[in-house]
């Protein structure tokens, strides 16, 4: 199945949905990583250390540090990895709105990080956008 690239197509497309859970991000040394018998939705390696995205629980049952806690909307349009302009219009509407937004692009799906606090004021901002 072949993503979409077409902006208008995407926007209209987009179905914003909010996944039940709340998350964090969380850094580690590779060593303690390792060790750590968890299953996090994202792992990323940088050359400072291990970004971890994972739900906020699991970070608490293993005493990891975290700053800020986040809500996951996914947006359930299969969008090609090749699209244009798709991630900007979304992450310019939130800018506009004063909320910060973490996004992770898979194979499928956009996934959006946003604060707690404003996941239902992010939900009512996509769905306007995907009126266009």
């Amino acid at each position: 199945m072949e993503g979409i690239k077409n902006l208008d197509k995407l926007l209209a497309k987009m179905k914003p949905e909010l996944v039940n859970n709340e998350y964090v991000f969380c850094t580690l040394p590779e060593d303690r990583f390792n060790r750590l018998k968890v299953s996090p939705l994202l792992v990323y390696r940088e050359k400072e250390g291990i970004t971890l995205i994972l739900e906020r629980k699991i970070a608490d049952d293993h005493s990891l540090t975290y700053s800020d806690v986040w809500a996951l909307i996914t947006l359930r349009v299969h969008s090609d990895l090749l699209a244009v302009g798709f991630l900007a219009k979304i992450t310019g509407k939130l800018g506009e709105a004063g909320i910060c937004v973490n996004v992770v692009s898979a194979y499928y799906h956009d996934h959006l990080f946003v604060p707690v606090a404003r996941a239902g004021e992010t939900l009512e901002l996509l769905k306007q956008l995907s009126k266009f």
